[in-house]
């Protein structure tokens, strides 16, 4: 038996990622001290435009040392990616049914500056569970372990290249539904955003 559910911390996880929370009523543990893995859900997000899948990528401060803990990995803002990530997610669902209801919220990560990848992360996951009204308990791990033990491990499963770990039994309403067809495993907002309060329920 596990007593609790160990993730990574991401950016504007995925909808499988809170499949996972809502499936297995479990406290949250987020691995603070993994190494920082390349090319996974950490620094990118997925929405559907009108072109199809648009991935949004936070870019980090890259140091001399080649395995850093998550907990240090700091944001680069050399560039104003979040003026440009914000003006895709507006551009993606500003005709989205409940875009305007949460808007605000949204936009407020586009406007803080976070020093610290982890700490950006965890605002967002604070939030999403809020909206989802998804109640679960978050704690840290205090040291890396490769195979924990009493946690239900989902730090390698929920990858953008391995397949989703939910599997979708029905299609929800997308705003290029029409030009793009269904899109699976986007980012969680793009649930939230389309379908509002009966976010939850998909889950």
């Amino acid at each position: 038996m596990f007593s609790q559910l160990l993730l990574s911390a991401t950016y504007l996880p995925p909808v499988s990622y809170f499949h996972a929370i809502y499936q297995h009523d479990l406290p949250v543990v987020l691995d603070q001290y993994e190494h920082y893995p390349k090319q996974t859900y950490r620094t990118r997000a997925k929405i559907a435009t009108a072109s199809g899948i648009l991935e949004l990528f936070v870019p980090i401060v890259h140091g001399r040392k080649e395995h850093v803990a998550m907990k240090d990995i700091r944001i680069n803002y050399d560039h104003d990616w979040q003026r440009l990530h914000w003006q895709s997610i507006q551009t993606a669902y500003r005709s989205s049914a409940y875009f305007e209801f949460y808007e605000d919220e949204f936009e407020a990560f586009y406007k803080k500056k976070y020093e610290f990848l982890f700490d950006y992360n965890l605002s967002q996951l604070e939030l999403i569970l809020k909206l989802l009204k998804v109640k679960r308990n978050i704690s840290f791990t205090d040291s890396y372990e490769k195979v924990p033990s009493g946690m239900l491990d989902y730090r390698g499963l929920i990858h953008p290249k391995k397949p989703s770990v939910f599997e979708i039994s029905k299609p929800y309403y997308q705003v290029f539904n029409d030009r793009t067809g269904f899109i699976p495993e986007l980012s969680i907002i793009d649930l939230i955003f389309n379908q509002g309060p009966q976010s939850k329920s998909y889950l």
